[in-house]
C-alpha cells in the first residue's frame, strides 16, 4: 500500500487507486503540480519541486500505475508584466523566450515531460466560465479594479493552512482596503490597465487573477476532483488555499484527495530568495556541477524536509555519485564480458525493500540505504556475491525511479581515439601530452583517473 502525507488532514493516507498490474481497476492516477511563473530563469527552488514530484510520478509508474501528470506554466502575471515592460518587449515574447529555457533545465535534471504542460493563457475561456459559475452561486462581488471572491461564502477557507478566518485577518500581510468585504478576499478577474494584456469577459476586458488559473486548468484536464495536488510549501497559503475555495465552491466536490508540499531550499538556515541575495539559478549551478549531481542532491533529502544549499553539500553529492558511477560502469563492463543469451533478472529482494520504503511517503533515505547495503553485499568476498549482469539489471530497474546511474554512458569514436592516444603517451612517459589529452577529454564530458589498478574512465561530474 502506497501512503503519502496529506497536508490538509495532517496524516499519511493511502492512495485510493490500484495499479494496472493488480488485475483490478486500472483508473489512472491524476496528478496536478503547480509549475513556474516564467518571468526569469529557473532557480534551484523550481528544480527542487520538479525533481520531488518527478520522483513521485516515476515511483507510481514503477509500481504499475498509469499517471496523468499535469504541470502548468503561468505565462501571464504581475511579475511577467513588470519584466516585459522593463525589457521593452511584450509578455508573450517574454514567455516564448523563457519557457524553452525551463524545459531545457528540467530535461537536464532528468525530469520526465508531463502528460500535459498547459499555459494559463490557453485557458482564458475556461477561467471566465468558472468565474461565471461562482458568480451565479453568490461567491463573488465586483470592485473598481476587478471581480473578487468573498471568502466568507466558503466557511472552510483556511482548512489547508489550518488557520481560522479571524486569525487570517489578524495576521494578513495584505494592503488594507476599505472597499473589500474581507482582508483575504482575492481577485478572480483584474480589469484592464493601459499597456497590459487583456481578454474580453462579461465584467469587462481584463486578465485572470493568479489563483483562478490553476483551478481552470486542473478542472479542464483532470476533472472537478483528482488524486494528488502538489507544489512548493510556499504555495500552501494563499495560492492552494484559494484554489480549494474557488474550485470547491464551484463544484461542491473536494478538489484533491491528497495535498503534497515539498520543503524549502535554505541557505544558512534561511529560505532562499532574491530579497536576501542568496538566490541561485539552475543555469548558474549547472556551470559548476553536472545536472545529474544536482538531481541526486535534490532527491536524496525527503521531499517534505528543507534542503540546506551549500557547495559542500553539492561536493558530497558529486563524490557519492562518482562512487556509484564507478560501481555501475565496472559491473557493466564485466557483465558485457561475461554476457550470455539469457537476460539477467533484477534482484527481487532489493526491489521489494526499495518499493516498501518509498511506499511510506517516499522514504528516500530508507530506499537509498537499502540500495547501498545491497551494493556492499555484492562483492566477491560477501556471503552471497551477485553476478555483474544481475547487478546491472537491478540498478537499471531502480534507475527507472532515481535517474542517477550513467545508463546511457558510452564513449564516442572521438573519445575512444583520444583515450588510445593518451595510453600511448603514458606508455612513452610523455606526461605533458597525457595531461593535455586528459583536459581535452574532460571538455568532451569524460573524466579519466589513473590508479594502481589501471585507468578508470567515467562521465565527468
Amino acid at each position: 500500500m502506497i501512503q503519502f502525507f496529506d497536508s490538509l488532514r495532517g496524516i499519511k493516507v493511502p492512495l485510493q487507486k490500484e495499479p494496472r498490474t493488480s488485475g483490478k481497476s486500472a483508473d489512472p492516477v491524476k496528478m496536478y503540480v503547480c509549475g513556474p511563473t516564467v518571468y526569469d530563469l529557473a532557480h534551484l527552488g523550481h528544480g527542487r519541486s520538479a525533481v520531488a514530484f518527478d520522483l513521485v510520478r516515476r515511483f507510481l509508474e514503477f509500481c504499475g500505475y498509469e499517471v496523468i501528470f499535469v504541470f502548468n506554466t503561468t505565462d501571464i502575471e504581475d511579475k511577467m508584466i513588470a519584466r516585459a515592460e522593463k525589457e521593452s518587449i511584450t509578455v508573450p515574447e517574454l514567455a516564448a523566450r523563457l519557457i524553452p529555457e525551463y524545459k531545457s533545465d528540467y530535461s537536464a535534471l532528468a525530469v520526465k515531460s508531463p502528460t500535459h504542460n498547459p499555459c494559463a493563457t490557453e485557458f482564458i475561456d475556461q477561467m471566465v466560465e468558472l468565474i461565471k459559475t461562482l458568480e451565479k452561486k453568490g461567491h463573488t462581488y465586483v470592485l473598481a479594479d476587478g471581480v473578487y471572491f468573498d471568502i466568507k461564502t466558503f466557511p472552510e477557507y483556511g482548512k489547508l493552512s489550518h488557520q481560522k478566518l479571524d486569525e487570517l485577518e489578524a495576521g494578513a500581510r495584505v494592503e488594507e482596503r476599505k472597499d473589500k468585504r474581507n482582508h483575504q478576499d482575492f481577485v478572480l478577474w483584474k480589469f484592464k490597465k493601459e499597456g497590459e494584456p487583456s481578454w474580453p469577459s462579461p465584467w469587462g476586458d481584463g486578465r485572470p487573477g493568479w489563483h483562478i488559473e490553476c483551478s481552470a486548468m486542473s478542472k479542464t484536464l483532470l476533472g472537478d476532483s483528482f488524486d494528488i495536488h502538489g507544489g512548493g510549501l510556499d504555495l500552501k497559503f494563499p495560492h492552494h488555499e484559494c484554489e480549494i475555495a474557488q474550485s470547491e465552491a464551484a463544484s461542491d466536490k473536494p478538489l484533491a484527495n491528497i495535498w503534497m508540499h515539498n520543503g524549502y531550499i535554505t541557505v544558512n538556515k534561511e529560505k532562499m530568495s532574491k530579497s536576501l541575495g542568496n538566490f541561485f539559478t539552475l543555469r548558474e549551478i549547472f556551470e559548476k556541477y553536472n545536472p545529474r549531481v544536482v538531481r541526486f542532491f535534490l532527491l536524496s533529502t525527503h521531499y517534505r524536509s528543507p534542503i540546506e544549499y551549500s557547495t559542500d553539500a553539492l561536493d558530497q553529492a558529486r563524490a557519492t555519485l562518482k562512487t556509484l558511477d564507478e560501481f555501475y560502469l565496472t559491473n557493466r563492463e564485466a557483465a558485457v564480458a561475461t554476457s550470455t543469451t539469457a537476460p539477467a533478472e533484477p534482484d527481487t529482494a532489493l526491489i521489494t525493500a526499495f518499493t516498501e520504503k518509498l511506499s511510506n511517503d517516499m522514504d528516500i533515505a530508507g530506499a537509498l540505504a537499502e540500495m547501498f547495503e545491497w551494493m556492499n553485499s555484492t562483492s566477491a568476498t560477501s556471503a552471497s556475491p551477485k553476478e555483474p549482469a544481475k547487478i546491472i539489471a537491478t540498478l537499471n530497474r531502480l534507475n527507472e525511479v532515481l535517474q542517477i546511474f550513467p545508463v546511457d554512458f558510452t564513449l564516442t569514436e572521438e573519445q575512444t581515439t583520444l583515450l588510445t592516444e593518451r595510453a600511448s603517451a603514458r606508455a612513452q612517459k610523455d606526461w605533458t601530452k597525457s595531461d593535455e589529452l586528459r583536459t581535452e577529454l574532460s571538455k568532451l564530458g569524460v573524466e579519466v583517473e589513473d590508479g594502481k589498478s589501471g585507468t578508470v574512465v567515467r562521465p565527468r561530474l
